[in-house]
């Protein structure tokens, strides 16, 4: 059991370190620093994929998890609503950790990892037309 309770640490921590670079990102958009804003996505990204890892090999050993649904939206979204949008999702999935409650868990983190690939996906597109204009 304490193999459990370790990686259980290791996902809050990973989903703690996520919603930390959400807030890194939201100060980065006021402060309209574009490459910080980046940066700290991607991290928020990178943490999200290894929280989503950690509880989908603590499945093997439980009831399993939902099939994954890709729900990824293709168009552009605001940036700053979504920032928030994704940040109580990883909050709701910490508190899903905590009660033991992996399966609501995972959806809530692969909900908001879908949402902060849209995120990069939205930058980028951004980036690109500034590129041409120039």
């Amino acid at each position: 059991m304490s193999g459990t309770i370790a990686i259980e640490e290791k996902m809050l921590r990973s989903l703690k370190s996520a919603v930390t670079h959400l807030e890194n990102s939201a100060l980065a958009l006021d402060k309209e620093d574009d490459g910080l804003l980046a940066d700290n996505v991607w991290h928020a990204a990178a943490e999200l994929e290894y929280a989503l890892f950690l509880l989908s090999i603590t499945a093997q050993h439980g009831n399993g998890l939902p099939e994954s649904r890709s729900n990824r939206r293709s168009k552009e979204v605001d940036v700053s609503s979504t920032l928030a949008d994704v940040k109580g999702l990883l909050n709701e999935a910490q508190e899903f950790v905590l009660s033991g409650r992996l399966k609501e868990a995972y959806e809530s983190a692969y909900a908001a990892r879908n949402s902060v690939l849209t995120i990069k996906e939205t930058l980028a597109k951004k980036r690109r037309a500034t590129l041409k204009k120039k």
